[in-house]
């Protein structure tokens, strides 16, 4: 078999650049932060419509002045948040304003002043029954700038003379803003006009369409930290363990990202840390404290023989943490690192604050999770679709294999950064055994 020439090295290097671009940022704008890689999408734009629909079921748009990569949803709970500028999550009536200003935007003007748009999102807030929180008090007003700021990051709005902040100024500021139409057009991506509700939106986003539970599946992969065996169906579960192999080839052709096979489940990794939007280790009160926490929590309840179905063994994915462990860990990490770390006063002196902060995260990078249905047993499917692997085929029975009820789990991905006790043998300068612990990246 021949080598690769310089040419199609060079090719798929350009290729994967684009889709791990777009992958991590759906809309590009040729003239925004990432405009010296716009050319390459530009450039290989059928390539990269045809591969994000073949192994994805993602829609890509490009024109001359933007590319747009229409994802898919996956479902409650399991979306990619937005954030405000100091890592607040956004609120529901934060996307409520979001959603009214885009409303507005897509038949505005060009060009309008401040006080005029927030106008008409108040209009149209009154036209669809919506009620906003009075966007002249203080908290209303940050919250529309928030939403605002949001339309600003993504290129919808130009803050052309002044800024949108303006609006949580206590006299009242203006500002003059240029609005790119086109942007505000492909921003959502669900099917609006087939949706009833809010909640419907999101199930049908989730539906993976004809590619069924293959398309499902790949999108878990590379939009979520790691997938555990019981978020999967029947038929998920068979399609990824017949196909993992060869799955795990595509995706480092496609977007240079390693697979990780476990017995409890399967993740992506990206080994130049480019397309992840958390990061563990990271720096931070809450980002310290959530790797120390996961430390002893395995520490504590890390099950004594864990094994796998098809060896004989019982397949762990989650234990069960005890009432009250989360605040007497945290109290003690507070105790024994927090001075001398410098985490936040705010912190040290409001224990819940913090429990809610890192169990936000632990959560996010799917190391703990809250009890309840799954999608193994049928939680959160679209209408008509395939729940059960093909008749005859054997799957891994994932029964039992994290506890149900209330409060919360501690999932088997959150083994990878426990505290490793390495023992070296004894060396000639010394007696006895060194052993050392190691925390892994």
């Amino acid at each position: 078999m021949s080598l690769p020439s310089t040419h199609d090295v060079a090719l798929a290097a350009e290729r994967r650049t684009a889709a791990r671009l777009l992958l991590a940022h759906p809309l590009v704008a040729s003239d925004g932060p990432y405009a010296d890689l716009f050319p390459l999408i530009r450039r290989h734009a059928d390539w990269l419509g045809k591969r994000f629909q073949q192994v994805l079921g993602y829609r890509l748009l490009v024109d001359s002045s933007y590319a747009r990569l229409f994802k898919a949803g996956l479902g409650a709970v399991s979306g990619h948040r937005l954030e405000r500028s100091t890592g607040t999550p956004f609120t529901p009536h934060t996307y409520a304003c979001l959603a009214l200003a885009l409303s507005v935007l897509v038949t505005a003007p060009e060009q309008m002043l401040l006080s005029h748009l927030v106008a008409d999102i108040r209009a149209a807030a009154a036209d669809a029954g919506i009620e906003l929180e009075e966007t002249g008090r203080a908290a209303g007003k940050r919250t529309l700038v928030a939403a605002l700021r949001q339309l600003v990051d993504w290129g919808v709005l130009i803050e052309t003379e002044g800024h949108v902040a303006a609006l949580a100024q206590e006299t009242g500021g203006e500002a003059l803003i240029t609005i790119d139409r086109e942007l505000a057009r492909v921003v959502v991506a669900g099917p609006l006009s087939q949706a009833r509700d809010g909640a419907d939106l999101v199930r049908r986003a989730a539906d993976p369409g004809f590619g069924g539970p293959r398309t499902y599946v790949r999108r878990m992969l590379v939009e979520t930290s790691v997938v555990h065996l019981d978020e999967l169906t029947d038929a998920e579960r068979d399609w990824l363990r017949t196909r993992q192999r060869r799955e795990a080839q595509a995706f480092s052709e496609l977007l240079g990202l390693e697979m990780e096979i476990r017995a409890e489940g399967v993740a992506l990794v990206d080994p130049e840390e480019e397309l992840t939007d958390l990061h563990l280790p990271g720096t931070g009160t809450v980002a310290q404290a959530a790797l120390l926490l996961a430390e002893r929590l395995v520490e504590r309840l890390r099950p004594q023989e864990p094994g796998h179905p098809a060896t004989g063994g019982t397949l762990v994915i989650g234990v069960a943490v005890p009432d009250g462990l989360v605040d007497e860990v945290l109290a003690g990490l507070i105790a024994e690192y927090g001075q001398r770390s410098n985490w936040q006063r705010g912190y040290l002196e409001d224990l819940p604050s913090l429990r809610e902060a890192v169990l936000d995260l632990l959560v996010r990078m799917r190391l703990i999770a809250r009890a309840g249905p799954l999608r193994a047993k049928g939680e959160g499917l679209p209408e008509g679709y395939v729940e059960e692997a093909s008749q005859g085929r054997t799957v891994t029975d994932v029964h039992g294999a994290r506890p149900g009820g209330d409060g919360w789990v501690l999932l088997a991905a959150a083994a990878r950064y426990a505290t490793q006790v390495t023992v070296r043998p004894a060396t000639a300068a010394g007696k006895g055994t060194d052993i050392q612990e190691e925390l892994p990246l």
